[in-house]
C-alpha cells in the first residue's frame, strides 16, 4: 500500500461519510459539501454564470494555487472521482503497460471542453453539472448508490434481530432506516457510465482527455515548484513511461509534461536504477509542449459551440419559464424547495449535486426532468404525492452549496409560499359523488382548507383559501383518491426572492400564512358509530 493509494483511499471514504452524514441529518466538524468546495471547474462556472462570488469558493482558488507548487496533487490524490476511476480502470481496463499510446492530441480536448463550458457560464447557461468532477460524483453517489445501499442494510437489520433480541438490543430491534426514492436515476446512471467507459482502452480518459477541472490545474501546473526529476543513472528502459496512468512521460523517459503528470510517483516506484525522484529544483524540463497555437482552430471552435449551446438554449421556448414578463411558461409540477431563488438565478447557481435531495426528510424533493429543457435537468423539485413538504424544516437551504436555496430562519421559513393548492372538482369525492370526506381540511398545518355547505351537494366541500395556502402539499399527499389527487398545488403565486424578507414581501401582497392550531376534536360521547353505507365520518373527523 502505497502513500498515494493511503490518501486516495482515505479521502473517498471521507467523501462517502460525508455524503452519508448528510443523508443522515448528522452534524459533524467537517461540513458535508468539503469536496464541492474544493472543486475549481464547479467553482469557476457557478461564479461566472451566476456572476457572484461566494465565500465558498476561496475553497477551489487555494486548490489552484497549491497546484503551481505542487502540481496536479488534487486529482492523483484527493479527487474522489479519479480515485473511482482508477478503481473501475483496474475491473475493466488492461494494465497500463500493455495499452497502446493514447493519441498525442487526445489531451488537449479538455482544454476544449474547458472554453466550452466557460463561454457558456459566460451567457448565463451553467453546465457545471454535465462536466465539474465532484457534482457528478456526489450525484451518482448521493442518488443512485446510497438508495442502493440502504435496503441491504435494513434487510442487515432484520438479520440481526434474533440476535438483538438474545441480548436485549431493544434498540436495534426498532431502528429504521430511511428508505428514499429518486427519479431519473437511469439517467444519472448513464452519464457515470459515459465517465467510465473509456477506462476500457485507457487509464484515466476522463481525466487526461475532458475533465474541465484538471485542464484548470494542467494551466496552473506548468511548472511546477516541486516536479520529476531524472538522473544519469537513467538507462533509458521507459519502464516510467509505459507505466505513467497519466500519460505525462513522453519518448525520452528524461522529459515530462508536468501540465499531464499527476504526481502519482508511480514512474519512482518502477524504475529499476532508482534514477526517478520529486524534488525541487529544475531537473527534468518539460516535455515539448508547443503551446495552444497549434490548436487555436480546436478552441476557437470549442468556443464557438459554447456559445451555441447557450444562445440556442437561453432563447428557446422552455427558457421563458424565467421570464418575468406576461409570457412566463411553467411546467404545472415544477414545484422548487422554499426559499429558492427566482429561477434564472437559481439555476445558474444550481450544481445538481443532490446534497437538497439527499437530505430531505419527507423525500418530496426529486431531480426534475427535461420538461424545462437542459437547464433545468436534474434540478430539485417538490413532488407532494411523495412526501409533504414540512413547512418547519430548513435542512435544504442550510444544506444548498452555492445558496442557488436561501438558508431561512424558522421565522422566515413559514413565509416561504412555494405553491397554491387547487381542487379538481372533478375528482374530489366531496364534489364528484356526493362523499363525506375531509382529510385536506384536516392535514392542512396552515388550515387554509374550508369545508363549506353548497345547494347542490348534500356533503360539505373544500375551498382552498389562496392567502393562508403555502403550497406544503400535505393536501395533495394524502388525498385518498388514487392516480392523480382531487387536490393538488401547482407553483402559482411562488414567492421567490434573490434578497430581502420573504414575510414583509409576503405581508405586502396580502398573505396569511402561519401554521395553525389543530382544532378541537368532538369528545367520544358525541361520536357515533362510523356507518360506511350512509357516508357517514369516521370517529374523530369532524364538519
Amino acid at each position: 500500500m502505497t502513500l498515494q493509494r493511503t490518501v486516495q483511499i482515505a479521502c473517498l471514504t471521507l467523501f462517502l461519510g460525508l455524503l452519508t452524514s448528510a443523508a443522515f441529518r448528522f452534524v459533524g466538524w467537517l461540513p458535508h459539501d468539503l469536496f464541492l468546495r474544493l472543486d475549481p471547474a464547479a467553482a469557476l462556472l457557478t461564479g461566472i454564470s451566476a456572476r457572484i462570488w461566494l465565500g465558498s469558493f476561496a475553497a477551489a482558488l487555494a486548490v489552484l494555487a497549491v497546484t503551481i507548487f505542487l502540481g496536479r496533487f488534487f486529482c492523483g490524490y484527493l479527487c474522489p472521482l479519479g480515485t473511482f476511476i482508477e478503481g473501475v480502470d483496474a475491473c475493466i481496463c488492461r494494465p497500463v503497460a500493455v495499452q497502446s499510446p493514447i493519441p498525442a492530441n487526445w489531451p488537449r480536448w479538455k482544454y476544449g471542453v474547458l472554453v466550452f463550458v466557460v463561454v457558456a457560464a459566460l451567457m448565463g447557461l451553467s453546465l457545471a453539472f454535465l462536466f465539474a468532477p465532484i457534482p457528478a460524483m456526489s450525484r451518482f453517489f448521493a442518488l443512485v448508490v446510497l438508495p442502493l445501499l440502504q435496503p441491504a442494510l435494513d434487510l442487515l437489520l432484520q438479520l440481526a434481530a434474533p440476535l438483538a433480541d438474545k441480548f436485549d438490543l431493544t434498540g436495534l430491534l426498532y431502528l429504521q432506516l430511511p428508505l428514499p426514492r429518486f427519479d431519473n436515476q437511469w439517467l444519472m446512471l448513464i452519464l457515470m457510465l459515459l465517465i467510465l467507459a473509456g477506462g476500457r482502452w485507457h487509464s484515466r480518459l476522463w481525466c487526461r482527455c475532458l475533465c474541465p477541472a484538471g485542464a484548470l490545474m494542467a494551466l496552473c501546473a506548468r511548472r511546477p515548484l516541486i516536479r520529476r526529476r531524472v538522473t544519469e543513472a537513467c538507462v533509458e528502459c521507459k519502464l516510467c513511461a509505459l507505466h505513467c496512468p497519466a500519460g505525462a512521460i513522453g519518448a525520452d523517459p528524461r522529459s515530462t509534461s508536468h501540465a499531464e503528470c499527476i504526481v502519482c510517483q508511480t514512474c519512482r516506484r518502477v524504475c529499476p536504477t532508482q534514477a526517478v525522484g520529486f524534488s525541487t529544483g529544475h531537473a527534468g524540463e518539460t516535455a515539448g509542449h508547443p503551446g495552444f497555437a497549434r490548436y487555436r482552430r480546436m478552441l476557437l471552435l470549442s468556443g464557438a459551440c459554447g456559445l451555441g449551446t447557450a444562445a440556442l438554449t437561453l432563447s428557446g421556448a422552455r427558457h421563458l419559464m424565467g421570464d418575468t414578463g406576461t409570457r412566463r411558461i411553467t411546467p404545472p409540477e415544477l414545484i422548487r424547495p422554499p426559499g429558492a431563488r427566482p429561477e434564472d438565478s437559481f439555476l445558474r447557481r444550481c450544481y445538481r449535486c443532490g446534497a437538497c435531495l439527499q437530505a430531505c426528510p419527507t423525500n418530496t424533493l426529486q431531480p426534475f426532468g427535461l420538461a424545462t429543457g437542459l437547464p433545468g435537468w436534474l434540478t430539485p423539485a417538490i413532488t407532494p404525492q411523495l412526501g409533504p413538504c414540512d413547512p418547519t424544516c430548513m435542512i435544504c437551504g442550510q444544506i444548498c452549496p452555492t445558496q442557488a436555496i436561501r438558508e431561512l430562519s424558522p421565522g422566515e421559513r413559514i413565509w416561504a409560499k412555494v405553491g397554491t393548492a387547487q381542487v379538481l372538482r372533478h375528482k374530489c369525492l366531496a364534489w364528484e359523488f356526493d362523499r363525506k370526506c375531509l382529510v385536506c381540511d384536516e392535514v392542512c398545518p396552515y388550515d387554509a382548507i374550508e369545508l363549506k355547505r353548497v345547494p347542490e351537494r348534500k356533503a360539505a366541500v373544500p375551498f382552498v383559501d389562496e392567502k393562508r395556502c403555502s403550497g406544503c402539499g400535505f393536501c395533495e399527499h394524502h388525498c385518498p383518491v388514487e392516480a392523480v389527487p382531487a387536490i393538488v398545488v401547482e407553483p402559482m403565486e411562488a414567492l421567490r426572492l434573490e434578497s430581502g424578507s420573504l414575510r414583509t414581501k409576503a405581508r405586502a401582497i396580502g398573505l396569511d400564512l402561519q401554521i395553525r392550531r389543530s382544532r378541537p376534536r368532538p369528545a367520544a360521547s358525541d361520536q357515533g358509530p362510523y356507518d360506511a353505507q350512509n357516508d357517514a365520518l369516521p370517529p374523530g373527523f369532524s364538519e
